[in-house]
């Protein structure tokens, strides 16, 4: 059962100045929170050693650190891992590290189901029952067994980062902020379907590398594919991405799911070379997995590379994506955690 007391875990700098001010603590000791937080990764604020034992005491009364650990693990033959985490609600969360060579990427998730309802992806088969506070964001890479070894960080997992973004954006400040983790904002990819008004904010306030979920380049089709094209079309998204250089530090690439005999022809490999012309990005050709009463399937391995090579030769640096954690269904599109909420209650 995850504690009603407040959480430091999530907290900005100020914000934990803030604590202090409340509890007639010493402003400085914002700082030494911040520190024991976010790098040393406490679990107990009675670890905050600096700390006085009398304002440990007074902060252990209305806080606590957060931090939850992981309440399961599947593993994959291919090395991927997929934990499941508790969040507030009594809900959960499915997070997936990826180890590959000297690389470790972790695809976190933003909210428990998702509203968007892309005709492919299970997760939105779950609907939507709610978003994660930046406690509940951090606390995937804060409390992952691996967390030592991580160097990249997607946001890819369950939700829609832009329909979270003020939590998003939370977590990715004290992800980067020299108060908090202090990494490199190149080590960290939020995605998208776009959404109106929230996609521009977030172009504007962080300088994480942006991955689009594009999927068809076709108007009509990609409204059938995923119902957040009427809203925001992929026209006005890349009118909007247009605006803003990629061409040095930070990333932009388009997420394409492949679907035989959907979007895989020659006219759709044009369409796209049309649609990102003069766009500096890459595309993300990535094999789709099979979920439950979805009349699609993906395309072979042929019709992949010819997509692959058509959009390279053509100005458009593309790449085929390795699918990892299929037998765990921790691929792209296979998160859920609607059946394990019952089954967990079940169990207790």
């Amino acid at each position: 059962m995850i504690s009603q007391q407040k959480t430091l875990l999530g907290m900005t700098l100020d914000e934990l100045r803030q604590v202090c001010k409340e509890l007639g603590m010493p402003a400085f000791t914002g700082g030494q929170m911040a520190k024991w937080l976010y790098v040393h990764r406490v679990k107990e604020i009675d670890e905050m050693t600096d700390i006085s034992k009398a304002n440990r005491a007074r902060l252990s009364e209305s806080y606590t650190v957060g931090c939850h650990a992981p309440i399961d693990a599947q593993h994959s033959a291919d090395g991927t891992i997929k934990y499941l985490f508790p969040v507030a609600g009594g809900k959960f969360v499915e997070t997936v590290y990826l180890p590959e060579n000297d690389r470790a990427t972790l695809c976190v998730s933003c909210q428990v189901g998702c509203k968007m309802n892309c005709l492919f992806c299970q997760t939105g088969k779950q609907g939507f029952e709610g978003s994660l506070d930046a406690c509940d964001i951090l606390n995937q890479i804060y409390a992952l067994p691996e967390a030592d070894k991580l160097t990249n960080i997607v946001f890819m997992g369950q939700g829609e980062p832009m329909d979270n973004l003020d939590n998003v954006l939370r977590a990715t400040e004290i992800l980067t902020a020299d108060y908090g983790l202090a990494w490199s904002p190149k080590r960290i990819t939020v995605s998208s379907v776009g959404v109106k008004n929230k996609l521009k904010r977030f172009l504007e306030e962080s300088d994480c590398h942006v991955a689009i979920s594009l999927h068809s380049p076709i108007a009509e089709q990609r409204a059938e594919l995923m119902p957040a094209q009427k809203s925001m079309s992929i026209a006005e998204i890349v009118e909007l991405l247009r605006n803003y250089d990629f061409s040095r530090q930070r990333r932009l690439s388009f997420e394409y799911i492949v679907f035989g005999g959907v979007n895989d022809s020659a006219a759709h490999a044009r369409e796209i070379v049309k649609l990102l012309k003069g766009l500096d990005c890459r595309v993300n050709l990535i094999r789709f997995h099979q979920i439950p009463d979805v009349p699609l399937h993906g395309a072979d391995e042929k019709k992949m590379e010819e997509l692959r090579d058509y959009l390279t030769a053509h100005g458009v640096f593309t790449t085929i994506r390795a699918s990892r954690g299929e037998d765990i269904f921790a691929a792209c599109g296979l998160l859920s955690t609607s059946k394990k909420i019952g089954e967990i209650r079940h169990e207790r």
